[in-house]
């Protein structure tokens, strides 16, 4: 069995269980995760997790930090605030200069308020808000906060802005690309997003789902450790002395001060997630020995 993270760069039009779907197939085995959802028009960076990578997948949805690039649609508003979505309101554009997009984009940027897309997987008493929205009713939500950490456009033309934001977990981009528009004058939706990171896992090095589809011998080369999903936490070799200790969760003495590490054994695998107690780290999470 394959223990560890494949990076994936999804391709639009299929939904991230439809990746791990490949996955499991080209893999032959049925322990498979995916670290996020991301939408089926969406593209980018989707972390895969095999085998006993899959404890790990919780500490990626923790994951602060996502960047994606997007591509917006002046003068449309649709409902679902996306190119999905049916179209409700329409408005001329106006004359379009950097100096007026900076102006707006510039409102986006540090701590903000967001109100989410009425086709969100926000549960609200029970159901999702996108369940409601297909029955055609309206749900007033609060907006939530949010950062965006950074905003910049990256082109334009006198219809559409493509942007790169780098944000916050919780950012709903299609809602930027709604209130966009809002504050333009004209409405706008999002007609193309692209992950670009997400956490530890970055678009440079991920790999083409066509690729291991057709190529399921790329597996082992593309696999990356488990220990890939806290490859931003403490990281802390074990003395081989301690690290059977460890596997039965006792306590261990290293020398951080982090709330959490990650013990690895001398060959660099993953032994346990750990958190600092009064007497020292506690594993909470242990993985056997990989054959």
């Amino acid at each position: 069995m394959l223990h560890g993270f494949l990076n994936i760069d999804k391709p639009h039009g299929i939904t991230s269980t439809d990746v791990v779907r490949v996955v499991k197939r080209n893999a032959r085995q049925k322990r498979v995760g995916h670290g996020g959802t991301l939408d089926p028009m969406a593209t980018g960076v989707l972390p895969i997790a095999l085998g006993n990578a899959t404890r790990l997948l919780e500490y990626l949805l923790e994951e602060e930090r996502k960047a994606y690039t997007a591509t917006l649609r002046l003068g449309i508003t649709t409902d679902s605030d996306d190119a999905e979505g049916a179209v409700i309101a329409e408005a001329p554009i106006p004359p379009l200069d950097p100096a007026l997009i900076e102006s707006v984009l510039s409102q986006f940027r540090g701590a903000i308020n967001q109100v989410p897309p009425q086709y969100a997987a926000i549960r609200v008493d029970g159901k999702r808000m996108y369940e409601y929205a297909r029955e055609g009713k309206h749900i007033e939500l609060p907006a939530r906060p949010i950062t965006i950490e950074q905003l910049d456009l990256l082109a334009w033309d006198a219809q559409q802005l493509t942007i790169a934001v780098d944000c916050s977990k919780g950012t709903y981009i299609r809602a930027i690309a709604r209130d966009i528009g809002a504050l333009l004058g004209c409405g706008a939706h999002l007609t193309a997003l692209r992950r670009t990171r997400a956490g530890a896992f970055d678009l440079s090095n991920s790999i083409s789902l066509a690729e291991l589809d057709q190529q399921p011998e790329a597996f082992a080369a593309a696999l990356l450790p488990p220990q890939a999903a806290i490859a931003n936490w403490p990281l802390i070799n074990l003395a081989d002395a301690v690290v059977a200790d460890v596997r039965m969760g006792r306590v261990v003495q290293v020398d951080s001060q982090a709330e959490r590490v990650g013990l690895l054994d001398q060959a660099g695998q993953l032994v346990a997630i750990a958190v600092l107690r009064e007497t020292g780290y506690q594993p909470i999470k242990v993985f056997a020995a990989e054959e």
